[in-house]
């Protein structure tokens, strides 16, 4: 099996690290990652300027680049411009989780949804904030539940997110979004923004905010596909 390997918090993070050395159990890997972080970049591509590609040794014996863009120009690069063919793409380990709505602003999940839309089957992985070894010793399992559940049967897109500890694994749907911002007016004349939690803990485990806030490993199937059907079936 060949797997490209990329993720948004640069091609120096310790998630991407710890991805590398499981993902090469699996087959032939080639990482495309971004130069610097990524985070929140979403879906995000450069069409404006040229950027720097560059030859990679920080993973041994893995054809690695490092990339001057954001995690879909990444793929796109891979796929389009290396003309590479791959059967899976995983992006990850992010640090941090990549919940419910939080997903939209995801460089990590949008790198999977890149690789949907180029035809490639993809998993997103995201552990706790600054807390990867519950999502390393569990890497193997949830990709062992996606292949017993035949998920890329029915999705062409996967997202784990792994809890800080706790190794139950549900499958899921996106909840509400669980951050936002206070923006702060600064007298220099910039504008600050401020996280802000909103989740309020309803305990719903057949969401994917629920699930892994206490404490289990998330499996939620997602769709490029941005059609509202409910609306498309009711007016067509």
């Amino acid at each position: 099996m060949k797997i490209l390997l990329t993720n948004d918090d640069g091609i120096e993070a310790e998630g991407l690290r710890h991805l590398a050395d499981w993902a090469k159990t699996l087959g032939e890997v080639t990482i495309v990652a971004p130069k610097v972080q990524q985070s929140a970049k979403s879906h995000s591509i450069e069409i404006h300027r040229a950027y720097e590609i560059r030859r990679s040794d920080l993973f041994g014996g893995i054809e690695a680049y490092s990339l001057d863009s954001t995690p879909a120009d990444c793929v796109r690069v891979a796929v389009l411009g290396m003309k590479r063919q791959f059967d899976l793409v995983i992006s990850g380990v992010n640090n941090g989780p990549n919940l419910g709505g939080d997903i939209h602003y995801s460089g990590t999940v949008a790198a999977c949804f890149e690789a949907a839309l180029l035809g490639v089957k993809s998993v997103a992985f995201s552990a706790a904030f600054n807390s990867f070894e519950n999502a390393v010793n569990n890497l193997g399992r949830a990709y062992a539940e996606v292949q017993r559940r035949n998920l890329f049967a029915f999705a062409n897109i996967v997202n784990v997110n792994f809890p800080q500890t706790g190794d139950e694994i549900l499958l899921t749907r996106m909840g509400p979004a669980i951050y936002t911002d206070d923006f702060e007016f600064l007298p220099d004349g910039t504008v600050k923004p401020n996280l802000v939690c909103l989740y309020r803990g309803t305990r719903d485990l057949g969401l994917d905010t629920d699930a892994v806030m206490t404490g289990h490993i998330s499996i939620t199937p997602l769709s490029a596909d941005l059609t509202d059907v409910s609306a498309w079936e009711r007016l067509a």
